[in-house]
């Protein structure tokens, strides 16, 4: 059964030893070029379910050298690996971030494949939307035709990863306006092209390449190996 005390009690490092610290600088790079593109250079960033912190600590790379920088994570194994990435300007905290009173709201916060796993997902979001002002959310986009059709892959990704709902790009995009928030931007990321490790993964890539380039929503769909990458707001009817 999978609950919360899978990641305070070692059940995930145990499954997730690296907490995917592989794949951190890919994310952050992603990420990176999302805020260049939309012209924000934001002074004080956190990021909810930050694992090891290796995406904070990269992203922190191309941010204005005074920038401040904030992780928090419910697991004490994921602190206990961030902690060494921590300097004058990028802290680690155990701590379960909506428990907190944060006052003024971040500039950004980060909230990278984290609310798949939260049991109430929307109430998670909803009350997340208090705690800045602009906000990075990546999802990974289980549901494609390809996840479907193969048996046992939605329910391995459910025990390796602890992902308990699964999105496509237009019910990713729909949750985050119905728990109140306005997209400015979206793209997609391209794991399973960029991040081949399985075989599975490796054989697919070149159909996979193929039908991204000629209609990305195809792709994603068909092939999956995609997440959705969204900048947004609180909506001006939640924040007003």
């Amino acid at each position: 059964m999978l609950s919360d005390h899978q990641y305070t009690d070692g059940q995930y490092l145990e499954k997730n030893p690296s907490f995917h610290v592989e794949d951190s600088a890919w994310k952050a790079g992603n990420i990176a070029g999302l805020l260049k593109k939309n012209g924000m250079r934001p002074h004080r960033v956190a990021e909810v379910g930050c694992g090891a912190g290796e995406i904070l600590r990269v992203l922190g790379e191309s941010l204005p050298a005074d920038a401040e920088l904030s992780g928090y994570d419910i697991s004490p194994q994921a602190i206990g690996l961030a902690r060494a990435r921590e300097s004058e300007r990028l802290r680690f905290f155990n701590e379960d971030l909506l428990a907190l009173p944060v006052e003024p709201p971040f500039d950004l916060l980060l909230c990278i494949d984290v609310f798949e796993h939260v049991d109430d997902y929307l109430g998670f979001l909803r009350r997340l939307r208090g705690y800045a002002r602009h906000f990075v959310f990546h999802i990974p986009l289980d549901l494609s035709v390809s996840a479907v059709l193969r048996n046992g892959t939605l329910s391995r990704t459910r025990d390796a990863s602890g992902h308990l709902h699964y999105f496509s790009k237009e019910t990713a995009l729909a949750t985050l306006r119905d728990a109140g928030y306005e997209v400015i931007d979206s793209q997609y990321t391209p794991g399973g092209l960029d991040l081949p490790r399985k075989l599975k993964t490796r054989l697919a890539w070149l159909p996979r390449k193929v039908m991204f380039h000629l209609h990305p929503d195809m792709g994603a769909r068909m092939f999956g190996g995609f997440s959705l990458l969204v900048l947004a707001k609180p909506a001006a009817s939640e924040s007003a």
